[in-house]
């Protein structure tokens, strides 16, 4: 194997190795927005990925993502709503004024 190839076989793994760090963090996100909504009596309609890019905050290199979620206070209205995260963590949830029954 020449060095080439390590070099190659060595950026597959760390591409794959974020892919499923992303992976992680969207299906942490998807259980925040589940227990924030339930907690607060809201149905999650909806949840997607905004965007992601790379942050170097808290002294380490992690992954900024927004995501967008759709949510209904009533049954009836559709509202959307914004969460944003570093690595697994929760930065800020903002939710705009809705209908409740």
């Amino acid at each position: 194997m020449t060095l080439g190839e390590v070099t190659l076989l060595l950026l597959i793994g760390l591409i794959g190795m974020q892919f499923w760090r992303i992976r992680s963090i969207s299906e942490q996100a998807y259980q925040h927005v589940n227990r924030y909504c339930e907690t607060h009596g809201l149905q999650v309609l909806s949840i997607a990925r905004k965007s992601t890019k790379p942050t170097f905050k808290y002294g380490k290199m992690d992954w900024f993502s927004v995501f967008i979620f759709e949510f209904s206070g009533n049954g009836e209205d559709r509202y959307a709503g914004e969460m944003e995260m570093i690595g697994k963590k929760v930065i800020r949830t903002h939710l705009p004024p809705y209908r409740v029954n």
